[in-house]
């Protein structure tokens, strides 16, 4: 319990709360450093692998709606998980095939934008509730 609130709901809405605080330039940053820019290029959704950092910089490229939202939702993932199992174990998470998702990785499956089921992939390894 945390705050008279399950760990799980408060991991996630603290998670959040902090996202939304950050514009998309930083939070750009923090996953290039988490991820690697091709990483974080291709959850985005981008063919340009380069393009995450052109989003970092301050006079760089806005990027659309549609790949703010998968930044923004990929960065509360980070979030939620490196929170609750450490930064080694989120980077693995992002880039492991897995069972919540069919076995994809949860970078091809925030790019096709499966975002609920990438949530709910984030929350069973952090309730520790998959029983394979």
């Amino acid at each position: 319990m945390m705050n008279g609130k399950p760990i799980a709901t408060a991991t996630k809405h603290s998670a959040h709360k902090r996202v939304i605080k950050l514009d998309v330039r930083e939070v750009t940053r923090r996953l290039n450093a988490a991820l690697g820019g091709t990483l974080v290029s291709t959850l985005a959704g981008s063919k340009d692998t380069k393009a995450s950092y052109k989003w970092a910089k301050e006079t760089g490229p806005q990027p659309g709606p549609e790949v703010v939202k998968r930044l923004v939702f990929a960065y509360e993932q980070w979030q939620k998980v490196a929170e609750v199992e450490g930064e080694h174990v989120a980077r693995v998470w992002f880039i492991g095939a897995n069972p919540w998702l069919e076995y994809d990785t949860p970078i091809m499956a925030i790019r096709e934008d499966r975002l609920k089921d990438v949530g709910n992939a984030a929350q069973a390894l952090i309730d520790d509730s998959f029983s394979g």
